[in-house]
């Protein structure tokens, strides 16, 4: 039998290691600084982003370089290797739309290509426990129409739960107001978001990080699905203290045995800044 050959950018936030023990495919979204543009995770680390932000820089990012999709799709498609692409959420990069152009131009040549795209519309490293579902499936030698059932299935319950610590950063991408960013950090009122159908939308705003925590606990009782027996991930933007001290608390809550902590890439980072901090879960939904 066939082992079908899976595929993910930098947008799922894990790290290189990740990809390279599963024989995963790394697409590396790509990142501008200083005049100097960098691939995410191989020649840049996030906290060179991180620093570069508080000493006010403002880093620019890009969707996966078309060259390095066509050169992975030929080789796939010449090895005639079955293949499934997850992709970053497309309404956050234009990748999952580019990767769909760079497959049409292979089918041309390679006909019999084998390729599905799967747009997760998940996020950092709620993309990324997508990812290592599929790998999962894929190393016990599920066919590829099992994994893409069940991946599609994991990319629609998947929850997203973030904060951010500096509104500045959302209001240069557009998600707040001038005046809503300057009075969060005066009165230090911490937004609340999640991501629906692939898009960042304000949930709420709370006044200190005590509240926003307890808020964040209660939201993962309502919509959860058996937490204390699945995989939880939490991601941060160089500030792993923060995740421990929410990991903390959702174990103390749920008895979570499985909580997977890693910093934020520079791709997601140089949108959300320094001290970012998200929590992903299946919900319960239909």
């Amino acid at each position: 039998m066939t082992h079908v050959k899976l595929i993910a950018d930098s947008g799922c936030d894990l790290p290189l290691d990740f990809f390279h023990e599963h024989s995963i495919t790394f697409i590396p979204l790509r990142v501008h600084l200083d005049g100097q543009e960098y691939e995410d995770l191989v020649t840049i680390d996030p906290k060179v982003i991180y620093d570069g932000m508080r000493e006010g820089k403002v880093p620019k990012t890009s969707q996966a370089s078309p060259n390095e999709l066509k050169n992975v799709f030929m080789k796939l498609a010449m090895d005639e290797q079955p293949a499934i692409y997850i992709t970053f959420s497309s309404q956050l990069s234009g990748t999952y739309q580019l990767a769909c152009m760079v497959r049409d131009q292979v089918l041309e040549e390679y006909p019999d290509f084998d390729l599905t795209i799967i747009d997760s519309k998940c996020a950092s490293l709620g993309y990324g426990l997508v990812v290592m579902k599929a790998a999962e499936l894929a190393e016990k030698g599920a066919t590829k129409e099992v994994i893409v059932k069940d991946i599609e299935w994991h990319c629609r319950h998947m929850e997203h739960l973030f904060t951010v610590d500096d509104l500045e950063y959302l209001r240069r991408g557009g998600r707040v107001s001038k005046a809503s960013a300057f009075v969060g950090g005066l009165l230090n009122i911490k937004p609340l978001l999640n991501v629906e159908d692939g898009k960042l939308i304000p949930l709420e705003k709370h006044r200190g990080r005590k509240k926003l925590f307890n808020r964040i606990i209660d939201l993962m009782e309502e919509r959860g699905d058996d937490l204390s027996n699945q995989m939880i991930a939490i991601s941060h933007g160089d500030d792993e203290q923060s995740a421990l001290e929410l990991k903390r608390l959702v174990e103390e809550k749920f008895g979570c045995k499985n909580i997977y902590i890693n910093i934020i890439g520079s791709a997601i980072g140089s949108h959300s800044g320094p001290g970012t901090l998200a929590i992903f879960f299946l919900n319960k939904k239909k």
